[in-house]
C-alpha cells in the first residue's frame, strides 16, 4: 500500500462534520489534484481554520436552477473531501492551494450558518471503497485518444498527448472529469459513477455526444 493510501486511512481524515466549498462545475475524485486560487473573505477564513483542524475541505456542486439568486443555494448531496497537500500565500492575501481527493461524503445535514462558510455533517459509509487502491481497468486508450483529440479541438484546449499516453487509467479518467468542460449535472453524473469503469464508459459515451453535433453541423455546411 502506498504512503499516500495508508495516510488516508487515518480516520481523522474523515470526520463527521466538514467545510464545504460549492463551486458549478467543479468536481473532485478520489487521488485527484485539485488546484484552487482562494481570494473570498469567507473561504480565506476556511482555509485559515482548516489548516489546524486536519486540513480536509468537502468539495460539492450547487444544485440550484439557474439565474437563483440565493447566497446559499442548495448543493447535491453527493461531494468528495480533499486534503490540503500544498499551500501558499500571496502578497496579495490570496491563497494557491492543491487538494488531493480522499473519498467521496453524502451530506446527512447542512449545519446552521455559524461562520462566514457553510459546513455540514456528512456519511462516508457507501464510499469507503474509494479508499483502497485504485482499480486495475482496460480502457481502449486508442479510441480516447482519438475522441479527446477531436474534442480538445472543438473547444480549443492544448493538450501534452505523450503525457496523456503515460498516465495510469484511473488518474487520466479523474484528470479529465475535472478538466473537460462539461456541463455540471454531467460532471455530478461522473462524479458519482459507481466504480471507475463505469466512469470511465460514461466519460467516453459523454466526449462523442459533445462531438457530434459539431461534426454533423459541419458536413452539412461542406455539402452546401
Amino acid at each position: 500500500m502506498s504512503t499516500l493510501a495508508a495516510s488516508m486511512e487515518a480516520p481523522a481524515l474523515l470526520p463527521e462534520t466538514i467545510p464545504i466549498f460549492p463551486l458549478p462545475g467543479v468536481v473532485l475524485l478520489p487521488r485527484a489534484r485539485l488546484p484552487l486560487n482562494i481570494f473570498e473573505p469567507r473561504y480565506i477564513s476556511m482555509i485559515d481554520d482548516v489548516l489546524g483542524q486536519g486540513r480536509v475541505i468537502g468539495m460539492i456542486q450547487p444544485n440550484a436552477p439557474e439565474g437563483h439568486d440565493n447566497l446559499l443555494p442548495p448543493t447535491y448531496k453527493i461531494g468528495c473531501a480533499g486534503r490540503i497537500t500544498s499551500f501558499t500565500e500571496t502578497e496579495d492575501g490570496r491563497f494557491l492551494i492543491g487538494l488531493t481527493g480522499l473519498c467521496r461524503f453524502t451530506v446527512t445535514e447542512e449545519l446552521p450558518f455559524e461562520k462566514l462558510y457553510r459546513r455540514a455533517k456528512v456519511d462516508w459509509q457507501k464510499y469507503l471503497g474509494d479508499m483502497n487502491e485504485p482499480e486495475d481497468i482496460d480502457i481502449d486508450r486508442k479510441r480516447l485518444v482519438a475522441t479527446l483529440q477531436h474534442y480538445f479541438k472543438l473547444q480549443g484546449i492544448a493538450a501534452d498527448w505523450n503525457a496523456v499516453q503515460n498516465t495510469p487509467n484511473d488518474l487520466l479518467i479523474s484528470s479529465l472529469v475535472m478538466i473537460c468542460p462539461l456541463a455540471p449535472n454531467e460532471k455530478q453524473a461522473l462524479l458519482e459513477a459507481q466504480n471507475l469503469h463505469a466512469r470511465a464508459d460514461m466519460l467516453m459515451a459523454l466526449l462523442e455526444m459533445a462531438s457530434m453535433p459539431q461534426s454533423v453541423e459541419a458536413e452539412g455546411a461542406a455539402k452546401h
